[in-house]
């Protein structure tokens, strides 16, 4: 047996070697990475090494042991490296580039709130770290939230200023995510399998694996895109730690995280406006400042801030005057999405325009977007009347919760303590059922009802959720 054992390492130890000459071989990199705007230099296919399974085992092995998060090697792992490695090899290339700009925030962020390091290439496997990057369920930004689960991290969203596009925001709201998470499972892969699918998901694929506990012996019960998220996470731990050996040339942005500085601003500002005065292109200013929906600063309460290019704060600062001299004009949307005003799935209710309500609160209110309501209705202005019928097509869970909000008495619903009734569905989380109906705290929901943890939610019983108004 130990005969054996001896033998594998010692060819394990000769493959490795092998495999690093042939990749110092292969190796055309410059010293100095190459720019983001720079003409790329394409690789004949004989340059890009593959290596035997032993090899990206051991090295998995490796990072294994410099983190709390269990990383291993499989067939399933292999194939993600090979789509990070081989297939995308040039997007690759821009995310270790970006990650000069965004390691950094997401870094001091997690040693904030204690948590792995590691977790930063999470952002890789949801975003890509794109910070305006929209997946198919709607869901922004580096960390993916969607905009029913923004409130509950204090993430604004609006006409102008989307915080779920916000570097150092959006990455707090994912760290107390996780953090939540990991306070469930106990287990890593377990936390990341929930931040993909949900708590609910994990916990019926668990009960329906019989009780088990390792994200393996669950996988075959979870929904597709979460059986290859865990996957994916290793295969992007092993790409961002090696990819010098798969001969992947880092491709940067103009700027990295410490080439850049803020401002803060108490009145409005266009992209354009700044762009002509500091001499700064359009695109950098995009960049820079993502949560800025429409190249325009709106004026806030407490001030906004603008990220800048370090050399261009002096400028910035003597040409204030210059800059606001200008009247902002506010913008509207015109591109109208493909999917706008789809109903698939979702079941139609009115709503009645009260005072005060416009476009936009009302499409936050019912998780859709302006352009939806406007097809639904077909509203050919933004003009709105106070008593206006408008039909909203909703999901089901949100429909049966403004049904038993009809049955509360119209004093207690107008009050500032609005709640509902819910009965607790089997696959229910403490989590998910706040997410559902947006409701005023976790922690006043557990409060009011009792729970310590999401195995107090019993199928049938009834809660009582305060809204957040």
């Amino acid at each position: 047996m130990r005969r054996r054992l001896f033998i594998r390492l010692i060819l394990l130890g000769l493959i490795v070697v092998f495999s690093l000459e042939i990749s110092k071989a292969n190796s055309n990199l410059d010293e100095k990475p190459k720019q983001y705007n720079s003409e790329e230099k394409k690789m004949k296919k004989d340059s890009i090494p593959i290596f035997p399974d032993l090899v990206y085992e051991y090295r998995i092995a490796e990072l294994n042991n410099l983190t709390p998060i269990e990383l291993e090697y499989n067939d399933r792992v292999r194939r993600y490296i090979d789509v990070y490695t081989i297939e995308r090899r040039d997007h690759l290339a821009k995310i270790i580039g970006l990650a000069e700009y965004y390691f950094p925030i997401f870094e001091e962020a997690l040693d904030k709130y204690n948590l792995p390091l590691e977790l930063k290439y999470l952002a890789i496997v949801e975003s890509a770290l794109d910070p305006r990057a929209i997946s198919s369920s709607a869901a922004v930004g580096l960390w993916q939230f969607k905009i029913n689960t923004s409130t509950m991290f204090d993430l604004e969203v609006n006409s102008y200023v989307d915080e779920r596009c916000d570097p150092l925001k959006s990455t707090e709201a994912a760290c107390s995510y996780l953090q939540y998470l990991y306070r469930i499972y106990n287990n890593w892969q377990l936390a990341l399998a929930a931040y993909n699918g949900g708590p609910g998901v994990v916990r019926n694929a668990i009960e329906r694996s019989g009780g088990k506990t390792s994200f393996w012996d669950i996988q075959p019960f979870l929904p597709d895109q979460t059986k290859g998220y865990v996957p994916a996470f290793i295969a992007v731990n092993y790409a961002m730690n090696h990819y010098k050996d798969h001969n992947i040339e880092p491709i940067r942005p103009d700027y990295i995280y410490i080439d850049v500085d803020t401002v803060v601003i108490n009145k409005a500002a266009s992209f354009n406006r700044i762009s002509e005065i500091i001499q700064v292109p359009v695109e950098t200013l995009q960049f820079l400042n993502p949560s800025y929906r429409l190249d325009y600063i709106p004026k806030q309460k407490n001030g906004a801030v603008v990220v800048l290019p370090k050399n261009k704060i002096k400028s910035f600062i003597k040409n204030e005057s210059a800059i606001f001299d200008e009247t902002v004009s506010k913008q509207s949307y015109i591109d109208v999405s493909a999917d706008a005003g789809a109903i698939n799935g979702k079941i139609k209710i009115v709503h009645e325009v009260a005072k005060g309500e416009y476009f936009h609160k009302i499409a936050i209110k019912y998780n859709c977007t302006i352009d939806d309501i406007r097809i639904w209705n077909s509203l050919p202005t933004n003009d709105l009347n106070v008593g206006q019928k408008l039909d909203i097509w909703v999901s089901p869970a949100m429909a049966n919760a403004i049904e038993e909000e009809k049955l509360i008495p119209k004093q207690q619903r107008d009050s500032t303590d609005r709640y509902i009734y819910y009965t607790v569905q089997k696959g229910d989380t403490v989590w998910s059922i706040a997410s559902k109906f947006n409701c005023r705290s976790i922690s006043e929901l557990k409060e009011e009802n009792n729970i310590v943890n999401d195995s107090d939610l019993k199928p049938g019983a009834k809660l009582k959720i305060y809204l957040n108004n």
